[in-house]
């Protein structure tokens, strides 16, 4: 599945995404979307037995790593 079609499908899928899902709309992996959902550093929610994280969680995390790096200087 290339980015493109990952994309479709997160639109699709409406505002909550699988550990997976939301690894590959960070573009990160798994494992180190696990340990960010598990540290607390990203937002999620149980249904279930279902870890999943809201859409809107993600882009928090962003917006709270790039405030975090326009504070110390790191943003070209």
């Amino acid at each position: 599945m290339n980015h493109d079609e990952t994309l479709i499908e997160i639109r699709s899928a409406g505002d909550v995404l699988t550990i997976e899902e939301a690894a590959r709309y960070l573009r990160i992996g798994r494992t180190t979307m696990y340990a960010l959902v598990m540290d607390g550093a990203v937002r999620s929610i149980k249904i279930g037995y279902l870890r999943r994280v809201p859409l809107e969680c993600l882009r928090e995390y962003v917006a709270d790593q790039l405030s975090r790096a326009e504070a110390a200087g790191q943003v070209a």
